[in-house]
């Protein structure tokens, strides 16, 4: 995962003059502001936050760039992850503009998670959230590494699920071969599921196998859910 600093270099590069003067803008302002304490009104940088498809889709191409795909997200879902970086939102922010957005800016916040100094498990009623959804951009953002640092076992599991019942490939759900190593119930679950997929006559996804077949791989030592650090990032961090 990129940091914010990574992250704003790579939109940068992909931006026009007014483009990047839009984003310059719009980051001091949300760095100048911050969350809305009292929750009363929205701050500028909110404004911006729901506008910035308007503004970051003049891109240009980075000829002779080394990293031409060092941007893992579009335009707008990278300016609303600074963004909210920038504002150093907490978690009543991040649910008030997820309840309130768009599906891109759903999506948005989702994809921000990481970044943010959020106290262990504050967002995750939003990933469950967006796990119920049928919107797939919403799944897949939903399954990042916030998800697989904070889902308890059980919700994990139900997220793999999710991504295989609606096709979101499993290269968008993080750190999903440490968490499925030596799940006995994961690998329940997934027979459960190829033998319903099969006496249907459907097609049993491929990436299930992969997963099934970590299952029976010893757990890796690696804190899952249930015992990792719950102190926030710092913005070094982040």
């Amino acid at each position: 995962m990129l940091t914010a600093t990574e992250l704003r270099a790579a939109v940068e590069r992909r931006l026009d003059e007014a483009g990047r003067a839009w984003l310059d803008r719009a980051l001091a302002e949300a760095a100048n502001t911050g969350p809305q304490a009292d929750g009363s009104g929205f701050a500028r940088w909110e404004l911006d936050f729901a506008s910035a498809g308007r503004h970051v889709r003049s891109a240009r191409p980075a000829p002779g760039d080394p990293t031409p795909h060092d941007l893992p997200h579009d335009l707008p879902d990278a300016a609303r992850i600074l963004l909210l970086h920038a504002a150093d939102a907490d978690a009543p922010t991040a649910a008030r503009l997820y309840a309130q957005g768009t599906g891109a800016e759903r999506r948005a916040v989702l994809l921000a998670l990481p970044h943010l100094r959020l106290d262990a498990s504050d967002a995750v009623p939003l990933v469950e959230d967006a796990l119920r959804t049928n919107d797939t951009r919403l799944v897949a953002a939903a399954v990042g590494p916030y998800a697989a640092r904070h889902l308890s076992p059980h919700s994990w599991r139900q997220a793999v699920l999710k991504c295989l019942f609606t096709g979101v490939p499993l290269t968008a759900v993080a750190a999903w071969e440490r968490r499925a190593r030596g799940d006995g119930e994961l690998a329940r679950m997934l027979t459960d599921y190829a033998r319903e997929r099969t006496a249907a006559g459907r097609p049993v996804p491929a990436d299930l196998e992969r997963v099934l077949a970590l299952t029976s791989r010893p757990a890796a030592t690696s804190p899952t859910a249930t015992t990792a650090p719950t102190r926030a990032l710092t913005r070094e961090e982040s």
